[in-house]
């Protein structure tokens, strides 16, 4: 049986040829795939996340790169988020746990435009952190600069700091 050779025609135009291609393009058909994969992997780690969006709607849910340091009387969180606001920040915490979400994207008017290629869309982030000490809810603060989200949270009771002592291997 004979493979079927997808149809493609040519156009002359000053500079050269430019190739279009009919009902097939292999770049789109990975993008496809690779967000699958993504959208599975995300399901299957990040369960709990409310999922605002869909790929449908060219709306993507990310976890942002985040740090957290326990200095005995606070902890201390650094996440990235490029590119947002500060007003499209949310931040909700209880006494054991904060959630960070945040929300980017373009709200340019989309019709009417002849995109050559969209690579950029709109980009939810989400990350939730349970803490393993009581937190003053009331108290907690947050700064962002420079794409990176400082939020501070002092200990409703401060772990007392521990020295380290060198251990002789025998």
């Amino acid at each position: 049986m004979a493979k079927e050779k997808l149809p493609v025609r040519s156009k002359k135009r000053k500079g050269g040829e430019v190739f279009e291609r009919d009902r097939y393009d292999v770049f789109n058909e990975m993008d496809r795939l690779f967000n699958q994969f993504r959208s599975s992997f995300n399901d299957l780690f990040y369960r709990n996340v409310p999922q605002e969006s869909t790929l449908e709607s060219e709306t993507s849910l990310m976890p942002p790169v985040a740090d957290v340091v326990d200095h005995g009387d606070e902890f201390e969180m650094n996440v990235e988020l490029p590119g947002v606001s500060k007003e499209d920040i949310n931040i909700e915490v209880t006494p054991y746990n904060i959630q960070v979400s945040a929300k980017k994207g373009e709200d340019q008017e989309k019709k009417g435009k002849n995109w050559l290629r969209k690579e950029r869309s709109n980009l939810s982030y989400y990350r939730s952190f349970d803490l393993p000490d009581e937190i003053k809810s009331d108290d907690v603060e947050a700064k962002m600069k420079d794409g990176i989200l400082s939020v501070t949270m002092p200990k409703e009771n401060p772990t007392p700091s521990y020295e380290s002592k060198k251990v002789k291997v025998k």
